[in-house]
């Protein structure tokens, strides 16, 4: 019965609406203050006329856009990293610990010998290093599954343990964090995560919004703070991405990696849908948002001022099934009726601008957002 039972695997979501449970509990109600709440939607409007946009436009019918769709890869793989990689199979090599010891100062990363200390003392400020350097990412940030780079180790459990109950080690990955965050033109303000423009975000912004690749590692980096117990962190960095691309068009290229990747990297999925209000009030064009709540959840909507079936994202999708409706009641965890939304490839709209930002500042959360401790807390309080 043992090795039966330990043969079982949790049937694995097929569909972008079964990975997504963002809105199962959505409540017009919840208070959205303290998240993104610096830039008006009519200042984001200045923003997009003031860049000047060259890039073809989508206009404001419906009709006119092509139909897309979200990404599936994206959404399942998100799905397993927010649920702890629920068919996850322990290896059986021995515990090097490789990742800890690096941290520790103990061993170079692989294949380039260098030692963390020497990165984050002598790399901060190189920025052709960090931009041309492919090895040192999975060391500094480090996951339970497997980079680009295989002399990196995945993360264990164990691993995560030690992380978090070393006071050096913690120091180290923090640093290695700020480090990145000047690269990209972006300064860490507290121990809170709280974070803001750097003296040099134009010159770095500009540059991270035509290189691509650093998109890939933004995801991991806020995949590997969840995991290293900072889950705090993250709202903070993705709402400053959306308030550059979407309400200041300082980041024009990176609004669907924002609105497909590191959105859905945050476990708690309150905190997830009031990042996601704040985006829908300044995509354009508005009908175009897909990141929304589905038809069935904002039905009510007509009522406080909004059309039938307008909603959150102004896509009108087919009514939920028999089948979706049987799923939701026997499940609390599924998402009934999504909407499928757009690919990570999609138009981009707007180009770079100016314009001033003050700091987003994640105090008004309310304790809504929670540390990783030892064991996954979100599986056990949320769905995910």
């Amino acid at each position: 019965m043992g090795n039966l039972v330990g043969s079982w695997r949790l049937k694995e979501p097929s569909t972008v609406e079964e990975c997504d449970s963002t809105w199962a509990s959505d409540s017009e109600s919840e208070d959205d203050s303290g998240i993104c709440d610096s830039v008006s939607p009519a200042e984001s409007e200045r923003a997009a006329v003031h860049a000047g946009d060259a890039s073809p436009q989508l206009t404001d019918s419906p009709e006119s856009i092509p139909k897309m769709k979200r990404s599936f890869y994206a959404a399942r793989d998100l799905y397993k990293y927010r649920h702890s990689y629920p068919n996850f199979r322990k290896t059986q090599q021995p515990k090097e610990y490789r990742n800890l010891r690096f941290y520790l100062n103990k061993i170079p990363l692989v294949p380039d010998g260098i030692y963390i200390e020497e990165i984050l003392s002598k790399w901060r400020g190189d920025y052709d290093k960090l931009e041309h350097n492919h090895t040192y990412i999975q060391w500094l940030f480090p996951l339970r599954e497997q980079g680009l780079n295989f002399y990196a180790q995945e993360l264990t459990q164990d691993e995560i343990k030690e992380f978090q109950s070393s006071r050096e080690v913690k120091r180290r990955f923090v640093a290695a964090y700020s480090l990145m965050l000047d690269f990209y033109g972006v300064k860490l303000l507290d121990k809170s995560g709280n974070v803001a423009r750097a003296p040099n975000w134009q010159e770095r912004f500009q540059h991270l919004n035509e290189s691509h690749h650093n998109y890939l590692r933004i995801t991991r980096i806020l995949k590997s703070l969840g995991e290293l117990g900072y889950e705090a962190f993250k709202a903070p960095l993705v709402c400053l991405f959306l308030e550059e691309s979407l309400a200041h068009s300082t980041l024009p290229n990176m609004q669907h990696s924002i609105l497909e990747y590191y959105v859905y990297t945050i476990r708690l999925p309150a905190t997830r849908r009031r990042l996601l209000r704040f985006a829908r009030q300044h995509y354009r064009p508005a009908h175009a948002f897909l990141w929304g709540p589905p038809p069935k959840k904002r039905g009510g909507g007509a009522s406080a001022g909004g059309s039938a079936g307008a909603g959150s994202s102004g896509i009108r999708a087919p009514a939920p099934t028999p089948e979706h409706h049987r799923r939701e009641e026997e499940s609390p965890t599924s998402a009934s009726g999504r909407i499928i939304v757009s690919s990570h490839n999609a138009m981009m709209c707007q180009e770079l601008a100016g314009g001033d930002l003050k700091g987003c500042n994640m105090a008004g959360l309310e304790g809504s957002l929670m540390m990783v401790g030892e064991r996954n807390e979100y599986s056990e309080i949320v769905p995910l």
